[in-house]
């Protein structure tokens, strides 16, 4: 089909045309100010003047204005004159669309494939990776016919399916320029993505490399994105298996792989009092937050739509609020994404959809009501409530106190880049990273979880219990029981600070806990036999100390995560609560670990 949209000159390949000049950064095209990462990627981007460029940013940090400012540069000095984004969601298609409108570039979110080309007042589309998987000669039809810039929004979907990255590869080879954008390069595959470089490192291992990388921890810094809290919640389990054998475990301790998915299963349940009592908890953090942000909203990402459904009516009940659910089969659903982040209503409830790229700035409170436990899930999960607004808000997320979750917690600001090969003998390896495990343990545990879906299984009760916050890799709290002075104390932190203040805020509480606790039972310390050493005690805990921070040391694993693995193993609750005995088990771990043993 003709394309009349363009002139013949405006086809000619790059070769044929004089070189563009591109404006002084004071001059970079129109639109908000530029937060400092994107200006420094700006000037990355236009002094390679590269075909392909890779923008790996955290998310909640600006992918979106950072391409858009580009896109209008180049549109601006004659490179291009088409666009195509590529995103992951029918939702993100329509975000797009807004967000290149107000910087004066027209793109077209409701493009069909059997629409053929798009209409005169557009410089382009966007589309979906499944849009182009279908019909991908049409969409290289489209990127030849013009000089074209390809906007890939989450690149990582390449790998998603053969379909996928063959689709994208076929329709997009000929582009004039492709800009590849996400917030979560990693993958649990070792698919290699279209138009990613892969460079081998010394380990033999070949791995995604990024012209520009913009972590969560800059991010942090620059006070671009939230700090988040990570109110982590046990319990008692009770369920009944598939051969009808009854269950009971502590949610969170040292089990099998087995029975930690299903104590986790079961604390999911909404006919249980787990998921109310944690919903209640979250509800009362959100009241707290309201106070000094008005319009504060909460999510709750579900595992399937029946349990979704389960959390509204239990929300409804607590908040006496009408609950806006959001289903993937639901035609409306963009609709209410929409009208809930405009709005000031109290909660949201989703099955995955609103888990990537959905903007709703307002969420300050997220339930991680879902048994998805991969890395990638998780960051893109925890990457709805980050984005900032204004200096001082604070993300709160409450969550099952699981191993899995809680190492994915404390690696908050760990960067990864995608690794098609794998070593084969990690043990061997001088280089070896024991964080690489934690990765390929998520998705074990995703794997485990699906098959355990599939087999006859009832949840029969379960209660809940605070356990610790998480934060900047640290815990926090003696534990306590649901509604207790131990959780009053963390569900009542202010919702505007700043990560500092946040940090010196939760290690004023831990203390005022310990303290309480140790006032409350001074009676029956003084009574028991024998009486605790609380001086040789505090010796082990610094000598645990020590030696926790010489194994980050070596292997590069943050505090948090060596801790919640000593527990995991070991058993016990968390340092501070822990007996000389428990303690002592730990260092043993440990000396095993210096020496090689597992």
């Amino acid at each position: 089909m003709t394309d009349t949209l363009f002139s013949l000159a405006d086809k000619l390949p790059m070769e044929d045309r004089l070189p563009p000049a591109y404006p002084e950064r004071a001059a970079w095209g129109t639109g908000p100010k530029l937060r400092a990462w994107q200006a420094e990627a700006l000037d990355k981007y236009f002094t390679a003047n590269p075909r392909d460029f890779m923008a790996v940013a955290t998310p909640g940090a600006g992918k979106t204005t950072f391409a858009l400012r580009l896109a209008k540069v180049l549109v601006d000095a004659k490179t291009v004159n088409r666009i195509i984004v590529v995103a992951p969601t029918d939702h993100l298609k329509k975000q797009w669309a807004d967000a290149a409108g107000r910087v004066g570039l027209a793109i077209d979110p409701n493009f069909k494939n059997s629409d053929g080309r798009h209409g005169d007042g557009y410089i382009g589309v966007v589309v979906t990776y499944a849009q182009v998987a279908s019909k991908p000669m049409l969409h290289r039809a489209k990127t030849e016919a013009a000089r074209t810039l390809v906007i890939l929004d989450e690149i990582h979907h390449g790998g998603d399916a053969l379909s996928w990255g063959d689709g994208i590869r076929e329709a997009f080879e000929p582009a004039t320029r492709r800009l590849a954008l996400t917030g979560t390069p990693f993958r649990s595959d070792t698919a290699a993505i279209p138009f990613v470089e892969y460079a081998e490192g010394p380990d033999g291992i070949r791995r995604s490399k990024a012209d520009y990388t913009y972590g969560y921890g800059q991010a942090l810094r620059d006070h671009v994105v939230r700090p988040v809290l990570f109110m982590a919640y046990s319990g008692s389990m009770r369920w009944k298996t598939s051969s009808g054998e009854e269950m009971e475990a502590q949610l969170g301790e040292g089990f099998t792989k087995d029975i930690t998915a299903h104590a986790w299963r079961t604390a999911l349940d909404p006919a249980g009092d787990w998921i109310p009592s944690v919903l209640a908890a979250a509800d009362k953090r959100l009241t707290r937050v309201r106070r000094t942000v008005p319009d504060a909203g909460a999510l709750v990402i579900a595992t399937d739509h029946e349990d979704a459904r389960g959390y509204a009516e239990q929300l409804e009940k607590i908040c006496g609020e009408k609950v806006t659910v959001i289903l993937s089969d639901d035609a409306g659903a963009s609709k209410k994404i929409d009208e809930f982040s405009a709005g000031d209503s109290r909660w949201m409830v989703a099955v995955r959809m609103v888990s990537e790229g959905v903007d709703v700035p307002r969420l300050c409170v997220g339930v991680y009501a879902t048994s998805t436990s991969t890395p990638l899930f998780f960051a893109q999960a925890i990457g709805r409530y980050v984005r900032s607004r204004k200096r001082g808000e604070v993300a709160s997320i409450f969550l099952p106190s699981v191993p899995v979750l809680m190492a994915l917690a404390n690696e908050m600001e760990t960067e990864r880049d995608h690794a098609l090969d794998r070593p084969e003998k990690h043990f061997q390896d001088p280089d070896y990273n024991p964080e690489d495990d934690l990765v390929a343990e998520a998705n074990r545990e995703e794997k485990a979880s699906d098959e355990l879906n599939k087999q006859k299984f009832e949840a029969l009760n379960s209660n809940a219990s605070f356990d610790r916050v998480l934060f900047d890799g640290g815990e926090f709290g003696t534990g306590g029981a649901v509604g207790s002075e131990e959780e009053e104390d963390f569900l009542g932190i202010p919702g505007l600070l700043d990560a500092d203040q946040v940090g010196v805020l939760l290690r004023q509480r831990q203390a005022e806990q310990v303290s309480r606790r140790k006032v409350r039972k001074g009676a029956e310390e003084a009574a028991a036999a024998p009486v605790v050493d609380h001086r040789a005690l505090m010796e082990m805990r610094s000598t645990l100390s020590k030696n926790v921070s010489a194994w980050s040391a070596r292997t590069g694993t943050p505090h948090g995560v060596i801790h919640t693995k000593l527990r995991e193993v070991c058993g016990g609750p968390a340092v501070a609560q822990a007996n000389a005995e428990q303690l002592q088990k730990r260092l043993n771990k440990l000396q095993g670990w210096f020496i090689g043993k597992k």
